[in-house]
């Protein structure tokens, strides 16, 4: 698939009338960020342009603090367009449903990512693994546009991506913090959206967490600190995904852990990880197992118990040892 620059991702959009932003299942700030952020701005170039999920599932309570995010549309069937502007998606599965929909019009798919497993899976791809969240590459593709990034309702997207993203700007270069002020002068409150996207919590849900915390374990592979959390599907049930983020946060600062593995299971016997390294690439691993992401924040899936999927995981430690 054709790899491109800003100019011709700019080029695309222009030539379009309608647009479909889409972003990956089971969205985070950064997919819901970069959707409403670009939704917004094609709005200011005169495009028809919505924002598409492929999921059953609404978006998440605390995603819905983002502007825009109410109008994002989730469901089966992809919304007609001339163009399909798939952002942070690291693979065409990450698009759920929409999936085939989007393989049988590939030559109208846009692809922005910042995840380094991206194979590339649009007619058009750009790919920026050095970026700290897909938003940031949004900010060079609307300055192409011609589209002032520091409205407040576009701003609000972009900051929330990068945000979270980066840990809090815990990891990254000098850019996000440029990017972050700059998008704060919009008027922005910042620690209005941590408190909505990272930090509200309620009795429950500190309940839950205490309890997940109490299943920490530290595993030595030849010399590597690997620290893991379980969290099953009865214990997280009911719980916004915020609140796991708490967890994730939490385990990738253990001392004396290179790599750091939250294991959610969503539904019986099926587990989604979260990978973590601040110092490490935790990239590799996770294709190796069978997923993708990026340095410091990567994940897959993988069925059985909490017990093999752990082995699993520390087998592809050793395996993987020298690209961590």
């Amino acid at each position: 698939m054709a790899s491109g620059t800003l100019a011709d991702v700019a080029s695309a959009i222009r030539g379009a009338r309608t647009v479909t932003v889409v972003a990956h299942l089971r969205p985070d700030a950064d997919a819901v960020g970069s959707v409403t952020a670009s939704v917004a701005a094609l709005r200011r170039l005169g495009l028809d342009a919505r924002g598409q999920i492929g999921q059953d599932a609404a978006v998440e309570a605390h995603l819905l603090t983002i502007p825009g995010a109410d109008e994002v549309t989730c469901s089966r069937e992809l919304l007609p367009a001339d163009l399909y502007l798939v952002l942070d998606c690291a693979s065409l599965d990450r698009t759920g449903h929409l999936a085939g929909q989007l393989e049988e019009r590939r030559d109208r798919v846009v692809c922005v990512d910042h995840h380094e497993s991206n194979p590339g899976f649009g007619g058009l791809n750009l790919i920026v693994p050095e970026a700290e969240s897909t938003t940031t590459i949004l900010a060079d593709l609307f300055a192409e546009l011609g589209v002032d990034d520091t409205e407040p309702d576009i701003a609000h997207g972009l900051y929330a991506g990068l945000v979270t993203d980066t840990g809090s700007f815990r990891w990254g270069g000098a850019r996000m913090h440029e990017l972050g002020g700059r998008w704060l002068s919009a008027g922005l409150d910042p620690r209005r959206i941590a408190a909505e996207l990272m930090d509200a919590v309620s009795v429950d849900d500190l309940t839950m967490i205490g309890r997940v915390l109490s299943t920490s374990r530290m595993h030595d592979v030849d010399g590597l600190g690997v620290a893991t959390l379980v969290a099953d599907s009865a214990e997280v049930q009911g719980h916004p995904k915020s609140a796991l983020e708490v967890v994730i946060d939490m385990v990738t600062a253990v001392r004396g852990a290179t790599v750091a593995a939250v294991l959610k299971e969503l539904y019986p016997g099926h587990w989604s990880v979260s990978l973590r390294a601040p110092r490490a690439d935790v990239s590799h691993l996770a294709v190796h197992l069978g997923g993708g992401g990026h340095r410091a924040s990567a994940g897959y899936t993988s069925p059985g118990t909490a017990e093999s999927v752990i082995a699993e995981l520390l087998e592809g430690v050793r395996t993987c040892r020298d690209e961590l």
